[in-house]
């Protein structure tokens, strides 16, 4: 007798077990659940994303200095003289049949829309 009371409360336990944890995979199966997993892994990429953005901008201006350092660009500058900004590129010229655009021209603008 107290085998068979032993084998039905073994076996009346594992059959909730098994019900409870097919429920609850059941649960993150939703649509509702599936969406704020996906919600919950998006903010976690954007922390992840938003942190090497940070680490890499430190290591620039640590590179930048470095340089700086090593090149002598670490002059001091006077307050009194107004910056020269130096561009790596020159505007070029807008072509002479381009009065109709009313944008500035741009020669690296591939769009065609406007």
């Amino acid at each position: 007798m107290f085998r068979r009371t032993f084998w039905f409360t073994a076996g009346a336990a594992a059959g909730v077990w098994a019900t409870t944890k097919v429920n609850r995979k059941i649960r993150q199966l939703t649509p509702e659940s599936l969406a704020a997993q996906a919600a919950d892994k998006a903010i976690e990429a954007g922390h992840k994303l938003k942190d090497f953005a940070l680490d890499v901008r430190e290591g620039m201006v640590r590179r930048e200095a470095e340089l700086g350092g090593a090149l002598g660009l670490e002059a001091p500058v006077d307050q009194d003289l107004p910056v020269q900004r130096h561009w790596a590129v020159e505007a070029a010229e807008p072509p002479a049949n381009t009065t109709h655009r009313k944008l500035p021209y741009n020669p690296n603008n591939r769009n065609e829309d406007h």
